[in-house]
């Protein structure tokens, strides 16, 4: 099929890539020249394992193209609207500019039969407000289709996805012939495009709109209501002498619980479920549904409350203050495998340290560049190495594969205190504590010492 992708971010450069690699022709449109020209180099303008690839194969086979011009996706026989959303800058509900201004520069270029979906995490309600917009073009469809990507794994989500969603018109009821069953309208130009997934048996759950609007967030609500709930036990397990991590595990043979997402730390952040679950909020509130509001609201602040948490800590670690000390943070990411730092919890809390008097540095084995630029107040260093000279505190605040799988042995004839907070409780902290580290978790029921002493006090040691 001719398709195009309205929108070249994360989702639509992945979602273009993916499907040019499932054989059909696409075209990915964007209002970026300097994104575009990077697209069709062969080059993501953002770090995603296997992104590159898919880019480079599409490009090579002539089957992948970028553009500025909308007129250019023409010829496309289904349109995906892949847009940002992002939190509107006055409140938490979602910003739809990006969305309305995409669809009304795509209208001139429609041809009749064409179908547009969208693909964007939105309120319920949106189709309704784009309906209005396409009002004079009863002879274009409308359907959604939600992403469900997560970064670091998004090529991978991309071709072998949990489920399809499909919203239409009526929903399910109206989405097939009556008698023969064969899908009609959008259901089977979807199908279309999705065939080579639903061949390798890819579940597909046809919905009305106001479901598949909501799916998204409910989904990233859920999730971020687990994340939140293991994280405030955490807090009841340092007040009570409990491990977080032997906890979760316990719960997470519970085949009604599950292990997924229940890890304590320092908590989510990107620019995907935090601006999710505010506009879930959003949504219930308009429609009075207060219990989800109030929930909401608890699980955003017992996220955010992980991030003064680990400050509170880091204090702690330092005799009280961390005023005049040299504190490393390793990882600027919001998530490994991914550079983007978008509300991310590691250079929260490395920027209230410095707010505070430490003196900062961080660093990230993809995210510096992007990060020096947006905080000028911190230290920036691209080499582990290098970051660590001389540390009186340690942060590990993004659960990168580098820092989790860092020597305790060589880290400690770098630093000056031999002290680590693994915000993220992914250390072996045996093995560092063998060779004398002090190290503490979120959750793992440590009673904070008098005073830290012995090796993890000493001086810098001998190189």
């Amino acid at each position: 099929m001719k398709i195009s992708a309205i929108g070249c971010g994360y989702l639509g450069a992945v979602h273009a890539a993916t499907l040019a690699s499932m054989g059909h022709t696409v075209v990915g449109i964007d209002v970026d020249p300097g994104k575009v020209q990077q697209l069709s180099r062969g080059t993501a303008p953002f770090h995603e394992p296997g992104l590159d690839e898919l880019l480079q194969d599409g490009r090579t086979n002539g089957r992948l193209t970028f553009s500025t011009s909308a007129a250019d996706a023409k010829a496309a026989q289904v349109h995906f609207l892949c847009v940002g959303t992002p939190q509107d800058k006055a409140s938490d509900a979602a910003d739809l500019t990006f969305l309305v201004s995409a669809l009304e520069t795509l209208l001139p270029h429609l041809v009749a039969g064409a179908v547009v979906v969208g693909k964007s995490t939105v309120p319920v309600g949106t189709v309704d407000m784009l309906r209005h917009l396409l009002a004079g073009r009863p002879d274009v469809l409308l359907g959604w289709n939600p992403e469900f990507l997560r970064q670091g794994t998004a090529v991978k989500d991309s071709l072998v996805p949990d489920r399809l969603v499909y919203g239409v018109e009526g929903g399910r009821a109206a989405a097939f012939s009556p008698g023969t069953g064969a899908p009609l309208g959008v259901t089977a130009a979807l199908d279309a495009v999705y065939e080579p997934l639903l061949q390798a048996g890819i579940p597909r759950l046809v919905c009305n709109f106001s479901t598949a609007e909501l799916i998204k967030s409910a989904a990233n609500a859920y999730l971020a209501t687990k994340l939140s709930f293991i994280n405030a036990v955490a807090e009841l397990c340092d007040a009570s002498g409990a491990d977080v991590s032997e906890l979760s595990e316990a719960m997470g043979l519970d085949p009604r619980i599950g292990g997924r997402y229940l890890h304590a730390g320092l908590g989510f952040g990107g620019g995907c479920l935090p601006k999710d679950i505010r506009s879930f909020r959003t949504q219930a509130a308009r429609v009075g549904a207060t219990a989800v509001d109030d929930w909401m609201r608890l699980v955003d602040s017992v996220n955010l409350g992980q991030r003064e948490r680990t400050v509170n800590l880091a204090a702690e670690l330092c005799g009280g203050t961390v005023s005049g000390r040299s504190i490393t943070v390793l990882g600027a990411s919001f998530k490994p495998d991914t550079d983007d730092i978008r509300d991310s919890p590691a250079l929260d809390v490395a920027d209230r340290l410095a707010a505070a008097g430490a003196h900062v540095t961080v660093t990230d084995p993809k995210a510096v560049n992007h990060a020096w630029r947006r905080y000028p107040g911190l230290r920036f260093e691209s080499g582990t190495e290098r970051a660590l000279e001389g540390a009186e505190l340690v942060l590990l605040l993004t659960e990168w594969d580098e820092y989790r799988c860092l020597s305790p042995a060589a880290a400690a004839g770098m630093v000056r205190r031999r002290v680590v907070l693994d915000a993220r409780n992914v250390l072996d902290a045996a093995a560092w504590r063998s060779h004398g580290w002090l190290v503490r978790g979120l959750g793992t029921g440590q009673a904070m010492p008098q005073a830290v002493t012995g090796a993890a006090t000493a001086e810098p040691a001998a190189r």
